[in-house]
């Protein structure tokens, strides 16, 4: 689709002008809001951010120092799988440059056990459509999961009015960005 292509570009250029400071700046500030709301959670899945994404290491640790088990992914043919996490040095490059956990998998279907999903997104609306970088890969792992327990993880200028839809995108219901955690409308 068209429209998602020119957006996703826009987005990822948008990305790559943001200064470091102000990237890690939001890095923490997602790490207060996401510790307010889950710290006393059991299981979150999320994922570690690379390049110009919004910063999940500081999320990610303050709760797994907290007592929340982590999980991430891991690219695993045209799946994602999950591992606990444990410990950012600990993370090895895998398929497309991303970080994960080199220890064992866990059994396919442990999202469904999971409190939240803290998911990646390059924007999202206010509808809880998701735009993702098009790969389709957390598309196809939250559509075994309750819609209630995903949250895209965006900048704050990501939050957009709408984003184009195909039919196999997995809409979300809330965000959470360096202002805050909230809950997206239905359509």
């Amino acid at each position: 689709m068209e429209a998602k292509r020119l957006l996703r570009s826009r987005l990822v250029a948008a990305r790559a002008a943001r200064p470091a400071a102000e990237i890690a700046d939001d890095g923490r500030a997602l790490a207060e809001h996401a510790a307010r709301a889950w710290s006393s959670t059991t299981r979150l899945a999320a994922y570690a951010a690379t390049g110009t994404e919004p910063p999940t290491r500081p999320m990610i640790d303050r709760l797994r120092a907290s007592g929340v088990e982590v999980l991430l992914p891991v690219v695993a043919d045209a799946e994602l799988r999950w591992a606990p996490y444990d410990g950012w040095d600990r993370l090895v490059p895998g398929r497309f440059g991303l970080l994960q956990p080199a220890g064992p998998l866990l059994p396919v279907g442990v999202l469904g056990e999971v409190d939240v999903i803290a998911a990646p997104a390059l924007a999202v609306d206010v509808h809880g459509h998701r735009l993702g970088r098009g790969g389709g890969y957390f598309d196809r792992a939250l559509t075994a999961v309750d819609r209630a327990v995903i949250v895209a993880v965006v900048f704050d200028d990501e939050v957009l009015d709408e984003v184009p839809v195909e039919p196999h995108d997995r809409a979300v219901t809330g965000v959470l960005t360096p202002s805050g955690l909230r809950r997206l409308t239905d359509e």
